[in-house]
């Protein structure tokens, strides 16, 4: 009585809740493809800084979300477009090749365990 009523409504056993709605195969394929290609913000003195596309004068947080890299060397801050990470490209896929040959070099071990039980 001093307690108050749930005002939610309470799934039943046949209701199933999707636990990613919006998820397309669009977002898989940027995941996917923002491993196979990193990006870094930092530059050398040799490399020229192209303007992001998403326009002029946005502040950092702007800049941040629509994947441009903020530049603070000048009096407005820019944005620009944020440089291929071949460093980062190596190890992820020295990385990958690792483990599938490591779980290529388990597979034998496995597959006789589970066939002399």
């Amino acid at each position: 009585s001093g307690f108050a009523l749930p005002t939610q409504h309470v799934l039943g056993r046949s209701e199933v809740v999707p636990s990613k709605p919006n998820t397309e195969l669009k977002d898989v394929y940027e995941s996917v493809s923002g491993f196979f290609r990193p990006t870094t913000c930092r530059h050398n003195d040799e490399q020229t800084l192209i303007p992001c596309h998403v326009g002029e004068g946005l502040n950092e947080t702007e800049c941040l979300k629509n994947k441009c890299c903020p530049s603070k060397t000048s009096h407005e801050l820019t944005c620009y477009m944020p440089f291929k990470d071949s460093t980062q490209l190596t190890f992820r896929l020295l990385v990958l090749v690792a483990g599938g040959f490591f779980i290529l070099g388990c597979l034998p071990f496995c597959c006789c365990a589970c066939l002399q039980r």
